[in-house]
């Protein structure tokens, strides 16, 4: 009986298999503080590549794992299995004409992808701290946010097409018609089944309201269950639950995003508090105005940055409780900026 390791060498070139013990013990490894020495690693260029490691790994009873940059701080990217990396053939990009729309492979990095929307003044919503490292497979299956771009802008509320390949080796492309109405016919059994389940979910109103709660405030724990009631439809059900699923569901091969517009004119504020309170209540205000990003910094951590060189000699004579707020508005104009500035110190008046 062939080994695992020569099957997938009969797949793959041999080159992108690789078992030698240092290298998996590097890969062992991702952004998180968590190891797990892989099996096995391979190295994918194209989907079909993936649908063949995914094959052999059922056929030999082994857990499959994805791995884009490897930047999680959680470990999803870590495995003992068949660890699958995203070479370079899925780093694909292509812009609409008028930028409103990019669509990408899951290996590309998401700072390149705005370096080349920026011509057009667009970029993509997510805004992850690692976006000069993280890719878009990683980030659409975190469902990766950042500071600016809350729930509003992230992969679930921006997703305007997905390609995803399920464990059975189906693809299903949401931009492509007769994939869809392939789909409906080939997984009916399993798109019944996620109606009813939405459906149970929408009559109970209490668990309903529960959810709509939660994912109103930024959270990328566990699936994207807000799918259940904010979708009829069972196909945008499943290629919602993709998003956030970290890999479990399916493999994302492509994924085609509504971008936002990328401001040129930008102003930020660092505005101080005797405390916490007083603070967290201007942060409540805010919501009303035009503001980007608001980071709240307490008292210690803003005595960590005293002595720094640059920082302002009012931060080492502030009062113990002080609380400071790091606020950014964004936009179009000159104008406009101004006007937003004017607006976010207004509020922030009624505070200080």
């Amino acid at each position: 009986m062939s080994t695992l390791f020569d099957t997938l060498r009969q797949r793959l070139p041999a080159e992108r298999v690789i078992t030698d013990e240092l290298r998996r013990l590097a890969y062992g490894t991702d952004g998180s503080f968590y190891r797990l020495i892989p099996e096995v690693v391979t190295v994918v260029q194209t989907e079909d590549e993936v649908r063949a490691v995914m094959d052999i790994a059922r056929a030999h009873q082994r857990p499959v794992t994805f791995r884009a940059a490897g930047t999680s701080l959680c470990g999803q990217a870590v495995t003992d299995g068949v660890l699958v990396l995203l070479g370079e053939g899925l780093a694909t990009c292509e812009i609409s004409p008028d930028g409103a729309t990019v669509q990408l492979g899951p290996a590309i990095v998401g700072a390149e992808v705005n370096r080349r929307l920026a011509p057009l003044g667009r970029k993509i919503g997510p805004d992850p701290a690692s976006i000069n490292a993280a890719k878009i497979g990683g980030m659409a299956a975190n469902n990766s946010s950042g500071m600016c771009c809350g729930t509003a802008q992230n992969s679930y509320h921006t997703l305007a097409a997905l390609r995803v390949m399920l464990a059975d080796g189906t693809v299903l492309d949401t931009g492509d018609a007769h994939s869809v109405a392939a789909f409906r016919q080939s997984h009916r059994a399993l798109l019944e089944r996620l109606d009813v389940l939405a459906a149970g979910v929408r009559a109970d109103a209490a668990l309903s309201a529960r959810i709509r709660a939660k994912y109103k405030i930024k959270n990328t724990t566990g699936y994207s269950l807000n799918a259940l009631v904010d979708y009829h439809d069972p196909v945008a059900i499943l290629v919602h639950l993709m998003i956030g699923s970290e890999g479990t569901l399916g493999f994302i091969s492509r994924i085609t995003y509504h971008t936002v517009p990328e401001y040129a004119h930008k102003a930020s504020v660092l505005a101080f508090f005797h405390d916490m309170e007083s603070a967290c209540r201007a942060v409540i205000g805010l919501k009303t105005r035009p503001v980007d990003a608001v980071e709240l910094l307490d008292r210690a951590s803003l005595r960590c940055v005293a002595d720094k060189p640059g920082m302002p000699p009012l931060l080492a004579t502030l009062p113990e409780g002080a609380t400071a707020l790091l606020i950014e508005t964004r936009a179009p104009s000159a104008e406009d900026l101004q006007q937003r500035m004017d607006a976010v110190l207004q509020e922030l008046a009624a505070y200080l």
